[in-house]
């Protein structure tokens, strides 16, 4: 069973490390995925030993207030025409009469009610006609952003923050770089009003920054620190020694005002808080690729009953429903086109820049845009069914799970924060013993707690990870797992089935060969005639190629030899050597062929062939620029098989294999030791995909949620096999640059605070300055990670 949570205090790596520390003891618990980015969690566990009660309340016990994530959905209705309580209860009334509705809420005063309900059964349309029956009206949601976060650093908090910790920096400063101050509160003329104006000053950074406190001292009491509680330690330890100072001063010792470190607390209180704020909007800039998707799907659609056009909400719409989609007109939902015909923008799914064209039967999917003509179409998938739906659901889902890259930077992180801790009071102690002085062994420990950052370690893959999925989703290019972006990195060899993946998988008549001197227009006809009773792939090319009209009689299908029949009071055979033996002394040849013999008669050839695509001798080249290997694998003979490979650049051919025997061909390849992708169709190459060290599927709208495969390519070019490639080396860097500034900011910054480089005779650390610093790392690895965004790739 998988239970899920918004972990809204979850800020950093030990925090992740802290959560999982705390589930792992839980017996019962069999896994667990964290994103940070998004402060969600999940956890797989034996619901036969463990409940889910148990799992928030040892959550909650570990600093961490689990917000349960239901399988429900939530609504905010905005209700226009309540005046008074009778108002609201008739209309919570009507709407928890609803099947499908497990509670509603109405406030009279707001004018808002909020609904749980089961999607599957009930939704805004039921609601609008219970509300409109009971005579009130449901007013349509305006369009918000989708941002979780501020869209602007500067908030009220920070604003508020910045300004009073200004004033406290400018009041305990200012004497010392020569800034006049009133005598009244002067720390020499008047020390008294000097420090009651500083812890003034002071209070409210402390109150906007409480959750530094309330978070980092609880996580230390239950012996599982995280940045909150360095930030906890070394601001307190400021404010506790600077209020010993102040009591002395009120005692009448007038000269420790100039032992008052309040402006240090609030100075590293600010920064931070400033530091934080720009992460969290630079972390919602690594989703963008996602909201953009999201926001695709457009509010309204248009409605056809009994003949009549209806305005109605794109969450209304239910399968089986007609749309009219004019042109310039997003898509509102996946369906069929029923009337009409058009072309459609796709690129905004498969990255295809050139319009696709749509007649009657055609699919069209949710967010693309009708570029011609109008057209309706009938809704057959609609909500969280839709293609765009499943395309952001497996981001989310790859987005949550961990690459083992950033394994390493997870053990570390889970020891990162108790070894600080004890550095900084070992470093304090040895400072104070060779030079026993307060103020400076002070200055020491609150550095070291400051300037280290678990954040930059535990951001250095998520941030790489979520704009790196991202941009491929945008590009049609469906990445599951973290693990499978860096496995991608390292493909040394592609194998890749034929039929359906190099070829177009529907064989074609190349050529026809009139070996008689009847007309070769006559014999086609004749031909196409016959073959038209007969449903096989390879009759379907016949009669794509030609179609006849002539009457058949007579008609007999022959299993594995061919067709036969009366074509217009003539005898006609169509198939094999065996059934044509006049045919059996032709030379050999790659393509398949089909003879036809007229009364007796050998007169003519089809030859049919499975043609490549249009994209497979630019995506094998391609693949060979990067070094690597490609392999044809087939169920073809080996004549015809080793005449394709030529013709696309294949570099090794295995054929004469049946699917039953691809999974075992795939393992003998990856005795080699090298790193092996299978790109399949991802229904008849599934063990095969599996058996791959990365299974890469030719996807379409239905094979989205193809298990077996680690990459899906969205009804794309063969060429998003290398783009997929190229996207991964570039992500992967990305996360080993984050990792090195990570670990390398660490191991300069902590030694330097710590006073290694004041005593080989530089300077010593201000404690100031090692906040800025702790907050420009965290930054600083984000901001490398959306340059995935705009970094120049081939092919994207």
């Amino acid at each position: 069973m998988t239970v899920r949570y918004d972990i809204e205090a979850m800020s950093c790596a030990s925090c992740v490390a802290s959560i999982e520390k705390t589930l792992q003891k839980l017996s019962g618990v069999t896994a667990t995925r964290i994103n940070l980015i998004d402060q969600r969690l999940e956890v797989d566990f034996d619901p036969a030993t463990l409940s889910t009660e148990a799992i928030e309340e040892a959550l909650k016990k570990a600093g961490y207030p689990p917000k349960p994530i239901d399988q429900m959905s939530e609504e905010i209705l905005d209700i226009e025409g309540m005046y008074c309580s009778a108002c609201s209860a008739r209309v919570a009334k009507v709407l928890n009469r609803l099947e499908g509705v497990r509670e509603a809420e109405v406030n009279n005063l707001t004018g808002k009610a909020r609904v749980v309900y089961d999607p599957a059964k009930v939704g805004r349309r039921e609601f609008r006609q219970k509300i409109e029956a009971a005579g009130y009206e449901l007013i349509d949601p305006v369009a918000e952003p989708r941002q979780k976060s501020k869209t602007s650093i500067f908030t009220p908090e920070i604003i508020t923050v910045i300004g009073f910790s200004a004033l406290l920096l400018l009041v305990a400063m200012g004497p010392m770089i020569g800034l006049p101050l009133p005598g009244v509160i002067h720390p020499d003329v008047s020390p008294l009003n000097h420090v009651i104006l500083q812890m003034v000053l002071l209070a409210p950074v402390i109150y906007i920054g409480r959750r530094f406190y309330t978070t980092g001292f609880r996580t230390l009491l239950q012996g599982a620190p995280n940045m909150d509680s360095l930030i906890a330690i070394g601001t307190s330890a400021a404010i506790l020694y600077s209020l010993y100072n102040a009591y002395l001063i009120f005692q009448g010792q007038r000269h420790h005002v100039h032992h008052l470190y309040f402006e240090t607390a609030a100075t590293i209180i600010a920064l931070i808080k400033v530091g934080k704020t720009m992460e969290e909007l630079s972390k919602r800039r690594t989703t963008q690729a996602i909201e953009k998707l999201m926001d695709l799907t457009p509010r309204t659609a248009t409605l056809i009953i009994d003949g009549e056009q209806k305005p109605i909400a794109t969450d209304e719409i239910r399968p089986e429903d007609i749309l009219l989609v004019r042109p310039g007109e997003s898509v509102p939902v996946d369906g069929l086109i029923t009337e009409g015909l058009s072309a459609v923008d796709e690129s905004m799914l498969t990255g295809e820049s050139l319009a696709v064209d749509k007649t009657v039967g055609s699919e069209v999917f949710t967010g693309t845009i009708n570029q011609t003509g109008a057209f309706q179409m009938k809704a057959t998938s609609v909500g969280q069914d839709t293609l765009l739906s499943k395309i952001v659901q497996v981001v989310e889902d790859a987005q949550m799970k961990k690459a083992p890259i950033a394994r390493l930077a997870d053990i570390i992180s889970g020891y990162f924060v108790p070894v600080v801790i004890v550095i900084a009071l070992a470093a304090a102690l040895i400072w104070y013993v060779i030079r026993q002085d307060i103020p400076f062994s002070l200055q020491i420990l609150i550095s070291v707690l400051v300037i280290a950052c678990p954040c930059a370690l535990g951001l250095a893959t998520p941030t790489a990870i979520m704009v790196g999925t991202g941009r491929a989703a945008s590009h049609g290019i469906l990445i599951k797992s973290g693990e499978a972006l860096e496995k991608a990195h390292s493909i040394e060899q592609i194998v890749f089935d034929k039929t359906g993946t190099l070829t177009e998988g529907q064989p074609v008549v190349t050529d026809f060969i009139n070996r008689s001197s009847y007309e070769t227009d006559q014999l086609l006809e004749l031909a196409s005639s016959l073959e038209r009773l007969s449903e096989h792939p390879i009759s379907r090319s016949i009669t794509s190629y030609h179609e006849g009209r002539l009457p058949v009689e007579d008609f007999e299908n022959t299993l594995g030899l061919g067709v036969s029949g009366r074509v217009d009071g003539r005898q006609l055979k169509l198939g094999n050597d065996k059934l044509i033996p006049q045919a059996k002394d032709l030379p050999a040849t790659y393509k398949a062929q089909v003879h036809m013999a007229l009364d007796g008669e050998f007169v003519g050839t089809f030859e049919i062939a499975d043609p490549l695509k249009e994209d497979s001798v630019a995506a094998i080249k391609r693949l060979h620029e990067l070094g690597i290997e490609t392999i044809m694998l087939t169920g073809d003979r080996q004549a015809v098989a080793d005449a394709l490979a030529k013709e696309v650049g294949i570099d090794r051919v295995i054929a004469e294999v049946l699917p039953t025997e691809k999974a075992g061909e795939i393992d003998r390849i990856k005795q080699s030791g090298r790193v092996v992708a299978m790109v399949g169709d991802g229904i008849n190459d599934s063990p095969a995909l599996v058996s791959a060290d990365v299974g890469i599927a030719m996807g379409s709208g239905a094979d989205i949620a193809i298990e077996s495969a680690d990459i899906v390519l969205v009804k794309g070019s063969l060429t998003k096999v290398s783009d997929a490639i190229a996207l991964s080396k570039a992500t992967i860097r990305n996360i080993k640059q984050n990792l090195f500034w990570a670990f390398f900011y660490n191991v300069l910054g902590i030694p330097v605070a710590a006073g290694v480089w004041y005593a080989l005779g530089g300077q010593l650390l201000d404690p100031m300055i090692a906040a800025l610093a702790m907050s420009f790392s965290s930054v600083s690895v984000v901001t490398n990670a959306l340059r995935l965004r705009t970094i120049k790739l081939k092919g994207l």
